[in-house]
């Protein structure tokens, strides 16, 4: 028996097909965002201004692997992603059917539960 497994990425902003996970920081926390290539495009055009103005920083020494972002998503369970997606949904919150839940929006559920 064959199996196929295909993992897709959706643009946390519009919910189009994503190229890929974007990852930026600021102020010390990492943020991760599936975005297609015209929002990365949109995304890297309003740091621009930002970024050629800023130094790089390397990585910290000692620092292995990647820390767990409180309320990211990843270690979120089915039935809990059902719930936030139902509650985001009655709150009049941008949710999408399937893939990643943007942080904020679990966020919002955390705090109010």
């Amino acid at each position: 028996m064959a199996k196929r497994i295909v993992e897709s990425f959706i643009d946390d902003i519009d919910g189009s097909d994503a190229e890929g996970t974007t990852t930026f920081a600021l102020d010390g926390t990492t943020y991760e965002i599936d975005l297609s290539g015209e929002n990365r495009d949109k995304l890297e055009k309003a740091l621009s201004v930002f970024i050629t103005k800023a130094r790089p920083v390397r990585a910290e020494r000692g620092a292995r692997g990647r820390r767990a972002v409180a309320g990211a998503g990843r270690g979120i369970s089915r039935e809990k992603s059902t719930e936030i997606r139902r509650w985001a949904r009655e709150h009049g919150l941008p949710v999408s059917e399937r893939g990643r839940i943007a942080a904020t929006v679990v966020k919002q559920y955390e705090e109010a539960h």
